[in-house]
């Protein structure tokens, strides 16, 4: 397969100029602008989009689908998740796949913080609603942290971590890719682009979770699906999927470390 850089089939187009942008409580004044929509660092075709969206399924597909008997065993899953959707935009952007991670500076730590906090603040009301409107279903993984000893429990911490690596990719690349078809090929504005994607990737991320809370629907699309929006503003304001995935870790690794401690004080009660 040829690489982006030497197709013909995606036109190169001119970056963001500052009135298509949003005002800087959106989006940092620092002149970044998202990768590949707009054929900056390189462009990607079509079909090479659709490619990337495949990508993205099949990592899904690896996560779901491969038994995951204990914390260690999920390693593979887990791994192939993230790695096959950036494998595959290697293959296609080559060098320039690395665009979707920026260099991580003190504010971008402090932003993490701040997104993590809001999504914690955001998801606790938003799941109050819908569990007195329509109730919730609980997560397996959740409740089960901490269970398996220290090794599985080390594990545990390992293999999410590079899940929400992989969710944040899983995420990211077809906001990118709507972005692409929303901007380039529909015509519409950057800003109204960037909103549908946005939106668009958070029912596309809330699907993905319909199985893991029971097929309920509410909870899915608007505890997980609100939560999405959240973090894809964390990617929006600062171009870093690091910074998303930051915030991510932060406020699951909080849910996770809380239901450890209680399921110990259960066990020792």
């Amino acid at each position: 397969m040829s690489g982006a850089s030497g197709s013909s089939a995606a036109p190169v187009y001119e970056p963001a100029s500052p009135g298509d942008r949003f005002g800087p409580l959106i989006e940092r004044r620092d002149d970044t602008d998202f990768p590949f929509y707009n054929g900056t660092p390189t462009a990607l075709s079509t079909r090479q989009w659709i490619l990337m969206w495949v990508s993205v399924v099949v990592g899904f597909a690896a996560l779901v689908l491969i038994p995951q008997p204990g914390n260690l065993v999920a390693l593979i899953p887990r791994i192939l998740f993230v790695g096959i959707p950036l494998v595959v935009l290697a293959m296609v952007t080559r060098e320039h796949w690395t665009a979707l991670f920026r260099k991580v500076h003190g504010r971008d730590v402090l932003t993490m913080i701040g997104f993590a906090v809001l999504n914690l603040v955001v998801t606790s009301a938003l799941a109050l609603i819908v569990q007195a409107l329509f109730g919730v279903a609980s997560n397996e993984a959740v409740e089960d942290a901490g269970k398996g000893g220290v090794l599985d429990t080390a594990a545990f911490y390992v293999g999410t971590g590079i899940q929400l690596v992989g969710e944040e990719v899983f995420t990211i690349v077809p906001f990118l890719a709507l972005l692409y078809f929303l901007y380039a090929k529909a015509k519409l504005s950057r800003k109204t682009a960037i909103v549908l994607a946005w939106l668009l990737s958070a029912v596309w991320f809330g699907a993905a979770h319909l199985q893991t809370y029971d097929w309920n629907f509410a909870q899915a699309f608007i505890v997980i699906g609100g939560a999405r929006l959240v973090l894809t503003l964390a990617y929006i304001r600062t171009k870093n999927l690091w910074v998303s995935t930051g915030a991510h870790i932060i406020n699951d690794w909080t849910l996770f470390t809380q239901a450890i401690v209680i399921n110990a004080a259960l066990v020792t009660l």
